[in-house]
């Protein structure tokens, strides 16, 4: 018998990365820290074709020129994927004012999310009030 165990969190959607096929390709999720929002991962699964295509008509009314996260780019190799100088380039930023509760298995050492899931929107919680949980 195989049992996956998860955390569960709200974090604040900071943008997404964009793809041709399926406009919506990650979720780039996020916690304030004091007033600082800072990246925590990007979020792949649990994005069925119609949740993506709610989200992207929300986020695109939400957009932004510069990124709200406070730690990006990345300076160096993380566990999880680094997101690069270049690749901020190709990612569409968003008002950090969008709740999402993510499922994921831990928190690695770099304090990115691992295998991290959208399990929904959150509209009873401000963003600014979304901090990490120990």
């Amino acid at each position: 018998m195989k049992l996956k165990l998860g955390r569960q969190q709200e974090f604040v959607i900071g943008g997404y990365w964009p793809t041709d096929s399926l406009g919506l390709g990650a979720l780039l999720v996020g916690y304030y820290a004091g007033n600082e929002l800072l990246f925590a991962g990007q979020v792949r699964g649990g994005l069925m074709p119609h949740v993506r295509r709610r989200l992207l008509e929300k986020l695109k009314a939400l957009c932004v020129v510069e990124c709200p996260f406070a730690n990006l780019p990345d300076l160096g190799p993380r566990q999880g994927g680094d997101i690069t100088a270049e690749q901020m380039l190709e990612m569409q930023w968003a008002k950090p004012q969008l709740v999402a509760q993510i499922q994921f298995t831990q928190w690695t050492a770099d304090n990115r999310l691992s295998n991290a899931a959208f399990i929904g929107l959150r509209l009873n919680k401000a963003a600014t009030e979304v901090q990490r949980e120990p």
